[in-house]
């Protein structure tokens, strides 16, 4: 009996950390996807009448929308992953963006329906971020609370799912852009990855009928006499919370730099956005085994050094972006944007999965990973913003490279203030608040 337990176990593992990875790809490659065309298309389609700087910071503007919506989506669904599970949730959420990132396909530009586009942009990319908001904290659970052991490598692939819906997203951009001249991508060309969409939503659907409901929260299911988990989450674990914020706002900077802002900027370096594209399809790649191995690492030595030790790293590294990418080499190109997301952003960022979830107890779980992380992604969204805007006033590189590194240090900080939880089970305790520095689950 206990035999066939196991083996369903593992089966039920697999399936968990397969639907986790093909939902956060396909999620990220919705989201990402975005990302992408804002900053190389978005400012001549749906803000043609506006002055080419302007343009690219409105464009990134709506970038950052979808990050600011993120935190409503923990919220949102953390409540209600929190009390009906975490399966239903990610239906919910992955139906939502796969129907969104189609209708951004369909979308009337600037010059078919006047200031109606860029609103209608922004209200479906509002509804990205919430989708989102609410997916990565279910999919990180869904791993993490069918695990055993090596949560850290499990809960990874999840992370891992971010720059694998890059790769995806920016495959397809490539493909589609090389098919089709430069005017007929900007006129049509950029639709067709976003109608993809609709295909790969039927794929995840499927994989993610198939998984069970995590035996951690099956076993700890509220009862409806308890509180809101939101209030206590506020109540009960507001160290934690900020020390998550703290930890994840450097890593989402660095990844909407590398992402976002560096694509803009090396294309006004006067680099193609076809080789923009390439060195960020190979560097993306790079991620992928990056996360994966970092936070398996963590699962041996813990998270903290490894996020330390990526954090620190980062900081320096952000100091030699912008002069590799100012020489005009491709070479160059490619050592900073790979060294940056392939190399050294994963060790801050990959162990953040497992961390999360060892930071708050089953019953206000969901809503805390989520809250934490979707709230320190504001980071991301707001950083091509800010960096456009400096960039397009004339401000150096260097002061540029200054912020990068002092969000860095604000991730080395929140991580310092964190008790090592690698070691952790993922048990509730009945009175769990914050202590200085621990992790609100059972040793």
């Amino acid at each position: 009996m206990s035999d066939t337990v196991h083996r369903n176990s593992r089966v039920q593992l697999r399936r968990a950390v397969l639907s986790s990875y093909l939902g956060s790809v396909i999620e990220y490659y919705d989201f990402l996807l975005y990302s992408t065309v804002s900053a190389l298309v978005f400012n001549r389609v749906f803000f043609s009448e506006l002055d080419p700087v302007v343009g690219t910071v409105a464009s990134l503007g709506t970038f950052a929308t979808g990050y600011l919506a993120r935190p409503l989506g923990g919220v949102v669904f953390g409540h209600f992953g929190d009390r009906l599970g975490r399966k239903r949730m990610l239906v919910i959420t992955m139906t939502m963006m796969g129907v969104v990132s189609t209708l951004i396909g369909l979308l009337p530009t600037y010059a078919q329906i006047g200031v109606w586009a860029p609103i209608l942009l922004v209200v479906l990319r509002v509804l990205q971020g919430i989708a989102i908001g609410g997916e990565w904290g279910g999919a990180v659970l869904m791993s993490a609370e069918h695990a055993t052991s090596r949560r850290g490598l499990w809960a990874s692939f999840t992370n891992a799912g971010a720059p694998s819906g890059m790769v995806l997203s920016t495959v397809v951009l490539a493909l589609v852009s090389g098919a089709v001249s430069e005017q007929q991508f900007i006129d049509w060309g950029w639709r067709i990855p976003f109608l993809l969409s609709a295909l790969l939503l039927i794929l995840g659907l499927f994989v993610r009928a198939k998984v069970d409901e995590t035996p951690v929260f099956a076993s700890a299911r509220p009862k409806r006499s308890e509180s809101l988990p939101l209030l206590e989450v506020l109540r009960h674990h507001p160290r934690n919370l900020l020390l998550a914020i703290g930890i994840g706002f450097g890593a989402f900077v660095v990844q909407a730099t590398l992402t976002t802002f560096l694509l803009s900027y090396a294309v006004e370096a006067g680099f193609t956005r076809q080789t923009v594209l390439n060195v960020l399809a190979v560097s993306s790649v790079g991620a992928v085994l990056g996360i994966v191995g970092f936070s398996a690492l963590s699962d041996r030595i813990g998270r903290r050094p490894v996020v330390i030790a990526g954090a620190i790293g980062m900081a320096v590294v952000s100091f030699i972006l912008f002069p590799l990418i100012d020489t005009g080499s491709v070479v160059s190109l490619t050592v900073a944007v790979v060294l940056g997301q392939s190399v050294v952003h994963p060790a801050m960022y990959g162990p953040l999965a497992a961390l999360y979830t060892e930071m708050f107890g089953t019953r206000t779980r969901y809503t805390g990973a989520s809250l934490g992380y979707q709230v320190s992604a504001t980071g991301a969204g707001l950083a091509p913003v800010v960096f456009a805007s400096m960039s397009g006033g004339g401000v150096s590189s260097l002061a540029i490279s200054a912020l990068i590194a002092a969000s860095c240090v604000i991730t080395a900080v929140s991580i310092m203030a964190t008790k090592e939880s690698h070691r952790a089970e993922l048990g509730e305790r009945p009175d769990a608040t914050d202590a200085p520095g621990e992790p609100s689950v059972q040793s």
